[in-house]
């Protein structure tokens, strides 16, 4: 069974706590997760601790941190910004950075991946993609062949498809997808919704010029 501590207490960490919760009903013993508790400051915490009914406790805030052989970290937050310096303060302390898989997902067991990613159920990861480190994906995201991903990129239920280069610190808003091919840079947004058909470069924020409006049309008789 390994240790594992999750930095950070709000809506990320409850998705990636539900995820181990769930993969623990379904693995074997030995690959089984226990949550020691979890880092953050004090006023992340008094917003959002005690609303998610975490039942683990919080440890200590990153600044206080101090690293066990015994255990890892794994980074439960969608701010980029606040990633980098997580993972940075961790690196710092020589910390174990954490990768987790939920049983659920679709890969190869020869995946060029690093270290530090968290993939959440019914993802694909597929054969002869490229992934780097601390990457999060929430559940069914997709990661297609030929796909080279950077480091600290966050997808919420996206997808990347076939022979696309990802540099660093993009994010991905729900149901964002590229065409394959593509270029995209580093320290981008992509909003929800949004199909990127040409390369983006670097600190750029991808979206739609108008915003639809949503009709409701009733039924008559």
């Amino acid at each position: 069974m390994r240790n594992v501590i999750i930095l950070g207490t709000g809506g990320c960490a409850s998705e990636v706590t539900f995820y181990i919760e769930d993969n623990n009903k379904r693995v074997r013993e030995d690959l089984k997760i226990n949550i020691l508790g979890y880092i953050d400051y004090d006023d992340h915490v008094k917003d959002h601790y005690e609303k998610y009914d975490f039942q683990a406790p919080v440890l200590c805030d990153i600044d206080s941190y101090e690293p066990k052989p015994d255990e890892e970290v794994l980074i439960a937050v969608m701010d980029i910004g606040f990633r980098q310096k997580m993972i940075k303060a961790l690196k710092e302390k020589n910390a174990k950075i954490g990768s987790f898989f939920h049983h659920s997902v679709v890969m190869p067991n020869d995946i060029c991946i690093g270290e530090g990613n968290i993939a959440g159920p019914f993802c694909m990861l597929e054969k002869y993609a490229t992934i780097g480190n601390y990457n999060l994906l929430t559940s069914y995201c997709f990661i297609s062949h030929d796909s080279v991903v950077g480091d600290n990129n966050f997808f919420s239920v996206a997808g990347v498809a076939g022979s696309v280069k990802v540099g660093n610190n993009n994010y991905f808003g729900i149901r964002s997808f590229t065409v394959p091919g593509v270029e995209i840079g580093n320290n981008n947004v992509i909003q929800s919704g949004m199909l990127v058909d040409k390369n983006v470069k670097d600190d750029t924020t991808v979206f739609y010029r108008f915003k639809e409006k949503v009709m409701a049309i009733p039924k008559v008789g």
